[in-house]
């Protein structure tokens, strides 16, 4: 009370005497006063109490709240932290709508997934829990959502009046001796965005005496006409091979090959006949790829294209698939179980700068590794047959050791099982829109990875 009594006494500019203080003294034990000093004391506490209510208002609004961007088409979660504004309440986010994403007012998150991109500024209504009135007051703040990476690539159509047109999208399922097959061939996102043509390429047949053939190349992203040599490579080859005598031969050599019975001497004449057959082929698309260039009045290097191929026949005792490459296009076998995995060509990665080697290069065939380019391989039975293009590869693999990897192959199947962002799924039991899963699958987003992208799987 004497506090009191002195605030008013400064407050009027009164000074102190002996007088005064006298009065003080006699006032302190006046009921009156200390029944007014006890209103005074409480109109304090709720004047302060309002004062602390408004300061909390205000520190909120002026408050850096920093809430993280979202993405499009990603699913988004963001919860405030309650105790750093003990006292404020948020009652609703304005315009979060505009993106596609809600507020939950009783967990206090923004959640959804945005439909687009955008740069808006929401609006967040909110009150202070001890203002009886509760009082709405709104807090502006800019909130961003980023693009998908996706919608930032063009896909303008290839000029089909080009030379060489080609479709940008092909895909293709069948019978594959007792066995299916499906491949889906996908431009890539830089030729898409460039308006280019696909330069990969593949090709299935089904040939005389039950053998069956698929051959996939990938054309050199810096050959002017890539696209044509991918094409006349899988075109050529596959054609080469459609000869009932030569194949008869062919099965006649295998079956010696991997018959135990056969004597060492006899299964070298015959891995020599199959490897010579194979290459004559293989050599003789090379110079029909040459005379093509000379008819066409373009460059060789124009075609440069990579090539792998798998001549495949069911035998009692096994499947026999011969196989080629030239190029960073692997083939790879899957046990029956899953429990083994092997690759079945060497690849060209990182030997030189400049990239790999193509078929349109007559240095392969002086090389002296050019005999293991071809593979002779026999499995009682697989899982699957896989071959793709680099576009696949280098995403999903990433370095060539992962291909002899099993973890790595059993990581791919899983993805192609649906274990995926996208949660695209290939169902290789119920086939029957197998094609559109496979080309579907294959539109998953890599950082860095644009290529054009060819995936055969015989299963």
């Amino acid at each position: 009370m004497e506090k009191i009594l002195n605030d008013i006494l400064k407050e009027h500019q009164i000074e102190r005497n002996k007088i005064v203080d006298a009065t003080i003294l006699k006032l302190i034990h006046n009921a009156k006063v200390s029944e007014l000093s006890q209103s005074i004391t409480v109109l304090k506490s709720q004047i302060l109490q309002i004062f602390n209510m408004n300061k909390a208002k205000e520190e909120f609004k002026e408050a850096q709240i920093y809430i993280p961007n979202a993405n499009a088409k990603k699913e988004y979660v963001f919860t405030f932290d309650p105790s750093s504004f003990p006292l404020i309440k948020i009652n609703d986010i304005k315009n979060l709508d505009q993106v596609g994403l809600q507020f939950d007012t009783e967990k206090a998150c923004i959640f959804g997934t945005p439909t687009n991109a955008d740069q808006i500024n929401i609006e967040i209504e909110f009150f202070n829990t001890e203002d009886e009135n509760l009082e709405i007051e709104i807090k502006t703040i800019p909130f961003i959502v980023n693009a998908d990476p996706k919608d930032l690539w063009l896909n303008k159509p290839s000029r089909m009046d080009s030379r060489f047109p080609k479709e940008e999208n092909l895909t293709y399922s069948s019978q594959f001796l007792d066995k299916k097959i499906v491949v889906a061939s996908k431009r890539g996102r830089s030729h898409a965005h460039e308006g280019t043509f696909r330069d990969d390429d593949f090709l299935v047949k089904s040939l005389p005496d039950d053998w069956a053939v698929v051959a996939v190349a990938d054309g050199a992203g810096s050959a002017k006409y890539a696209r044509a040599g991918s094409k006349y490579a899988t075109e050529y080859i596959i054609r080469s091979f459609d000869n009932e005598t030569f194949l008869q031969t062919l099965s006649s050599e295998a079956d010696s090959y991997f018959n135990i019975q056969s004597a060492d001497d006899i299964k070298i004449k015959n891995k020599t006949f199959i490897i010579n057959s194979l290459y004559k082929n293989v050599k003789q698309l090379h110079e029909a790829l040459n005379q093509y260039a000379i008819s066409e009045e373009i460059n060789l290097k124009d075609l440069h294209t990579t090539l792998i191929f798998c001549l495949v026949k069911k035998f009692e005792f096994g499947y026999v698939i011969l196989s080629f490459g030239v190029g960073d296009c692997p083939i790879n076998v899957i046990g029956k179980d899953e429990t083994d995995v092997k690759l079945l060509n060497i690849l060209d990665v990182g030997e030189f700068s400049g990239g790999t080697r193509f078929i349109t290069m007559s240095e392969i065939f002086s090389r002296p590794d050019m005999a293991d380019r071809f593979g002779i391989n026999c499995f009682p039975d697989f899982s699957k047959l896989i071959l793709m293009t680099d576009g696949i590869y280098d995403p999903k693999f990433v370095v060539e050791s992962k291909l002899e990897n099993l973890e790595s192959w059993k990581n791919f199947l899983r993805d192609l099982d649906g274990e995926n962002e996208e949660n695209k799924k290939i169902d290789f039991i119920d086939d029957s829109d197998i094609e559109v899963q496979l080309s579907d699958w294959m539109d998953f987003w890599s950082k860095g990875n644009h290529d054009d992208r060819t995936l055969a799987v015989i299963y």
